[in-house]
């Protein structure tokens, strides 16, 4: 399974947004930039696993949630990805999108 970075970004943006955490705040706290993190969070850096853990332990948020958004017995990866993503999309592309995995399904159920 490959990682996806710009999603890993967006939980690491999400979880130091409810801490009240600045770009700032959190670069000073981990010894980063400010400019590495803000690439981190758009998905267009990786950071590495001794960071991700620096991370995750001053937000408060375990490593496992960050890289798969749920622990190996929870079934809904990715539900609050998705749903969002599903809301910032024109009538016609969350159309588009739903038959796509409605194919997507069908061909699991068959195989």
């Amino acid at each position: 399974m490959a990682l996806d970075y710009t999603v890993i970004g967006q939980r690491i943006k999400q979880a130091r947004l409810a801490k009240n955490y600045t770009q700032e705040d959190l670069a000073e706290k981990v010894d980063i930039s400010v400019a590495f993190l803000s690439r981190v969070e758009r998905g267009n850096s990786h950071i590495n696993l001794k960071r991700l853990n620096q991370i995750c332990g001053l937000l408060d948020v375990s490593e496992g949630y960050v890289l798969n958004g749920a622990s190996s017995n929870q079934s809904n990866y990715l539900d609050k990805e998705f749903a969002e993503l599903i809301k910032s999309c024109s009538p016609e592309k969350q159309k588009l999108i739903y038959n796509i995995a409605q194919v997507i399904a069908e061909n699991d159920e068959n195989e």
